[in-house]
């Protein structure tokens, strides 16, 4: 009997940017509210670690659980996503080959726009959503480490991410591609969020602009923004007007609800609308002539230069992936034995115990002194700990034997 599993049950349900469009994203993207319900629901369900990486390029959940209909499931009644949508056009990977997503995801090798870091951040986030809730353990944290390290590394060791990598990006070098004379044009941005942020820097610094206006929800946040850069910051009660005076709308808000319909649009002047948000925050008659709206897929199929100078770097950032992903298989592998490790130096600091407390009852010694046994003790486990590791091939076998000797209690060491 094999009594030591290796990774079992652990899974990565998810739909992106690869096989469903904006709308069909949109459906399946998660407030903070539902990723809190999801997370409680989730614990009903004995799940004891669960992380939700929710981009405007992807849903996806990575967790244990008994099967994997379960998180599907979780997702599903969960947001306006419906289960036939996920099933057609939805992904599942278990186990290694979960892990070997998630690297990838984290690692920007998989995001709409090759080598775009922002996704690490908003690793971080959903990290710390989960811990926050007490559905972090040993296992998602040593994860989500080593592939923030993957990261660091090959962001500094590989020219992957050279030149700027991100939508903010990608949103304003089409802006400069496609508008003339973009420096004196009027551009508004809604949202101070990061890729909100993140786009108002690539404006100062590309266009050359000094008629930006930015408007959030939170004026607070949007002065914030508007000290930093020097750029105008209305009120959000005045996005009507601004609307009205822009040539350039940047949308990048956390907004659920559209914030541009078609009783707001300039009558007369061009506009064009870049629409970072998802879902999409903008519901107008998109053959109105004089306005144009592109979106994070339109982006998406920008070629530019850097994007295919950055393929040429892939391979670094494998090899980077895969050195630092089987550090964490190993570590896998090793974590196997604490249980029974853990076990057997309690099964012998019992034994320890009886021993002396026989002895003093026979003979009436107090012994105040056992250090040196517990030394003793130390070196034998950490001598068998040394074994296993480096006999891979033999270790089921020694466990199942030292189990069956000692009679060791593995499920209150798990």
């Amino acid at each position: 009997m094999n009594i030591f599993n290796d990774l079992t049950n652990f899974y990565v349900i998810g739909i992106s940017y690869r096989n469903a469009d904006l709308h069909t994203r949109g459906k399946f993207n998660l407030s903070k509210s539902q990723k809190i319900k999801i997370l409680r629901k989730a614990k009903s369900f004995h799940i004891n670690e669960i992380l939700i990486n929710n981009t405007c390029n992807r849903t996806e959940i990575y967790s244990f659980a008994e099967s994997s209909s379960v998180i599907v499931n979780l997702l599903c009644e969960n947001s306006d996503g419906d289960y036939e949508t996920f099933k057609q056009l939805g992904y599942v990977f278990e186990n290694t080959e979960a892990i070997n997503h998630i690297f990838k995801v984290g690692t920007g090798l998989d995001s709409q726009i090759l080598g775009d870091f922002e996704i690490i951040g908003q690793l971080k986030n959903s990290f710390n959503l989960s811990k926050d809730n007490q559905l972090i353990g040993s296992f998602m944290e040593r994860l989500t480490n080593s592939v923030i390290q993957a990261s660091k590394r090959i962001k500094t060791e590989t020219k992957i991410s050279s030149g700027a990598t991100s939508v903010a990006y990608a949103a304003v070098q089409f802006i400069i591609n496609e508008v003339d004379n973009v420096s004196n044009k009027n551009v508004l941005l809604i949202g101070t969020g990061k890729i909100g942020r993140n786009t108002c820097e690539n404006l100062v610094k590309h266009t050359e602009n000094k008629k930006i206006t930015v408007i959030n929800r939170s004026k607070e946040k949007a002065e914030i923004l508007g000290h930093k850069f020097d750029i105008l910051v209305k009120d959000f009660s005045e996005i009507h007007v601004e609307i009205e005076k822009s040539d350039i709308i940047v949308l990048a808000t956390g907004a659920d609800e559209p914030l541009i319909h078609n009783n707001l649009l300039p009558k007369k002047q061009k506009l064009l609308i870049i629409d970072l948000t998802i879902p999409s925050n903008v519901d107008i008659d998109r053959s109105t002539k004089n306005v144009r709206v592109v979106n994070l897929d339109d982006l998406s199929k920008i070629t530019y230069k850097t994007l295919s100078e950055r393929k040429r770097h892939i391979p670094e950032a494998k090899k980077i992936i895969e050195e630092i992903q089987q550090e964490f298989l190993q570590w896998i592998h090793d974590r196997r034995y604490a249980p029974a490790l853990k076990a057997l130096k309690n099964k012998l600091i019992e034994q320890q115990n009886a021993e002396i407390g026989a002895r003093k009852r026979k003979n009436g010694v107090t012994i105040y002194d056992s250090s040196l046994s517990y030394d003793m003790i130390q070196k034998i486990t950490g001598q068998f700990a040394f074994y296993l590791k480096e006999n891979p091939t033999k270790a089921n076998d020694a466990m199942n034997i030292f189990n069956e000797v000692f009679q060791l209690d593995l499920q209150n060491h798990e």
